[in-house]
């Protein structure tokens, strides 16, 4: 689904945040990314989601160099939940939110009302739907975010710090949510500290460091 080939990246000609990285993830399979703040984790999943292009090598994203695509054309392939989710949330409502890819596709009324439904109540929004959603709490921005991007059917999730601001309950909810887009094919890179989140659902575990991404587990 994804494969990197030779890829560095810097933000300025003298800070290299990832050096010569070959990497391959397959679709289906649930990869955590771990490592020290600051060491390239975040950078690393927005070169995945075709969010920064590399300074140097290729990005593939279903056999596609992310290079010649634009960025709706990858969101069909591939979802990205930032840490700080209020930064991808700007609708009016929660309902609007959930429904606004949807009204793009001209979806019958009917559909798009039973799928926002669903979203609501798997995800525990159901209280807050006409609520203004920057006024929601980060769990819920989080909880928000994560649904409105399952709304576009990605074949392929990478969630940057996804358990932030949730408690036990919603955690579990969330673990839930992963299972269900295993058990469908969808792949998932993780961005994540959190060691019991990562025990229960990791197939594979890639540590970045130092500009290395290396396999640990």
């Amino acid at each position: 689904m994804i494969v990197l080939e030779n890829v560095s990246f810097c933000y300025t000609a003298d800070n290299w945040i990832l050096k010569q990285v070959d990497l391959e993830i397959a679709n289906g399979s649930c990869t955590f990314v771990v490592g020290p703040n600051g060491g390239g984790k975040t950078t690393l999943g927005k070169l995945m989601a075709g969010i920064l292009k590399p300074s140097l090598g290729d990005v593939y994203l279903e056999q596609q160099n992310t290079k010649d695509l634009a960025l709706f054309q990858i969101g069909t392939k591939v979802g990205y939940l930032f840490q700080e989710p209020e930064r991808q949330i700007f609708a009016a409502t929660v309902r609007d939110e959930l429904a606004f890819v949807m009204d793009l596709k001209e979806m019958a009324k009917e559909e798009i009302n039973k799928r926002v439904e669903a979203a609501l109540e798997r995800f525990q929004l159901k209280e807050v739907e006409n609520s203004y959603p920057f006024q929601l709490s980060r769990g819920e921005k989080q909880r928000l975010a994560l649904a409105a991007i399952l709304m576009h059917q990605p074949s392929f999730l990478i969630l940057d710090e996804p358990t932030t601001g949730l408690d036990l309950e919603r955690k579990e909810i969330l673990s839930q949510v992963i299972r269900q887009l295993k058990e469908q094919g969808i792949g998932m890179v993780i961005i994540s500290h959190d060691e019991k989140f990562i025990q229960n659902h990791a197939d594979r575990i890639l540590m970045v460091d130092g500009g290395e991404v290396k396999d640990v587990g």
